[in-house]
């Protein structure tokens, strides 16, 4: 694929840009690709995409980026901007290695739904059966003590979020080595430690009852180890990340691949990058100190990510190895929360699946697309989304944070999506 060269005159610090992409990138040449007219795409929308992520390194509300753009199952779109690291004048490239937070989600609520599949529970199933700390949970009551909760957490309300974790109080709760690991990343409790602490603190509503985001997706984490009797990045590991050719996917970045690794970076809002504190390399630490969080712990890139999203969109396959039934794809990406309150969380016209937000309602959302379209975003930049309307999938890889200012996953979803020339009913049913 020949990419564009993109020059702005940016600051010295930033003088690397221009930045020519290969005719023959590292990564894509292992790809299905395609040229986006091919696939009913416009070369010259797509450019767009380069305008504006150029834009944001120009006026230094980013370091740099990756975006990826696929359309019935062939990569149109795979661009590199700006810089890995500003400090050592480290370019971006296509393979770079991100920090995917909450993008974690996904995946673990699929290595749950891989064993839902083996019949080893049900979605309407107490997790207790499994985690029996969750057995007799109570729920605060305002200024009285809490009371007994009427309801059990299941399964689907961990894979959904609506088991009634009360966020703030588990962070308080866990503000010690965990609260000092989740802000540096540095060895303090295990996962099965703090899935303890989070059954020690009242829910804040009672299970099934509200939409509240939060650490429902590390007892998921928990699930998985539980049920399979193996460790969360072993399962994910063995299971799907080298079946589906995931060679860029870990908890733990190998000291072989560090240098590819992007650096994490603060904005107070305005022009000043600053290195996140905290967030240097680190090699595993030992396992017996190790917390997997299934809630963003994983390191990607964007092709790995593709192949995890297209495997999605093709109904649980990719590259002929399966990972889900079809049936099971369509219930995971089906709205299971009607009106349980996603607004709070400013998802406005989406409702939320076992782990994706999922649109519900176009005109609400205020985004371009298709009812039915799914995906979800990491805390520090990253973002992915796919319409299986339209065979479309987007990512976007950036390390910034706060980010809500920047409107950028937003941006990259409306000029993905309009690139498309030649919309078309998809058959609906997964293939």
């Amino acid at each position: 694929m020949l990419s564009r060269l993109v020059g702005f005159g940016l600051p010295l610090r930033l003088a690397l840009l221009p930045i020519l992409l290969s005719t023959v990138p590292i990564v894509s040449a292992d790809l299905p690709l395609a040229k986006p007219e091919e696939v009913g795409m416009s070369s010259k929308r797509l450019g767009r995409i380069n305008e504006a992520m150029s834009a944001y390194v120009e006026n230094e509300q980013i370091a740099g980026a990756v975006t990826l753009v696929a359309r019935r199952g062939r990569v149109v779109h795979l661009e590199k901007f700006g810089m890995r690291d500003i400090e050592s004048n480290a370019e971006m490239s296509e393979d770079t290695i991100f920090f995917i937070a909450s993008m974690t989600k996904p995946i673990v609520s699929v290595a749950l739904m891989m064993l839902y599949e083996e019949g080893h529970f049900r979605l309407a199933d107490p997790i207790s059966a499994f985690l029996p700390e969750f057995k007799d949970m109570t729920v605060k009551q305002n200024d009285r003590p809490a009371a007994p909760a009427s309801d059990p957490i299941t399964f689907k309300h961990v894979l959904t979020h609506t088991a009634g974790f009360d966020r703030n109080r588990v962070l308080e709760k866990v503000a010690g080595p965990m609260g000092q690991q989740r802000r540096t990343g540095a060895p303090g409790r295990t996962l099965e430690e703090y899935v303890r602490s989070i059954a020690t603190v009242p829910l804040e509503v009672r299970p099934g009852e509200k939409w509240r985001y939060g650490a429902s997706t590390d007892v998921v984490a928990r699930l998985v180890e539980v049920i399979s009797g193996q460790p969360i990045d072993e399962f994910l590991s063995e299971r799907i990340f080298r079946p589906l050719g995931m060679e860029d996917t870990f908890y733990f970045v190998p000291r072989s691949k560090a240098t590819r690794r992007a650096t994490r970076y603060s904005t107070d809002g305005g022009k000043s990058l600053t290195p996140t504190p905290g967030t240097a390399y680190r090699e595993a630490p030992p396992r017996s100190r190790r917390y997997l969080s299934g809630v963003g712990g994983l390191y990607s890139t964007a092709a790995d990510y593709f192949r995890f999203c297209q495997m999605n969109l093709n109904g649980g396959e990719y590259g002929g190895v399966r990972i889900l039934s079809p049936k099971t794809v369509q219930l995971m990406t089906a709205d299971h929360t009607g009106d349980l309150g996603t607004d709070q969380f400013r998802l406005w016209g989406h409702g939320f699946g076992l782990g994706y937000r999922v649109v519900r309602n176009i005109a609400d959302s205020a985004l371009v697309g298709s009812v039915g379209s799914y995906g979800w975003n990491g805390r520090v930049g990253t973002y992915f989304f796919i319409d299986p309307q339209e065979e479309l999938i987007g990512i976007l890889m950036t390390q910034i944070s706060p980010y809500r200012h920047l409107k950028i996953r937003r941006q990259f979803q409306i000029l993905a999506t309009t690139a498309i020339e030649e919309a078309f009913q998809a058959d609906t049913s997964v293939r």
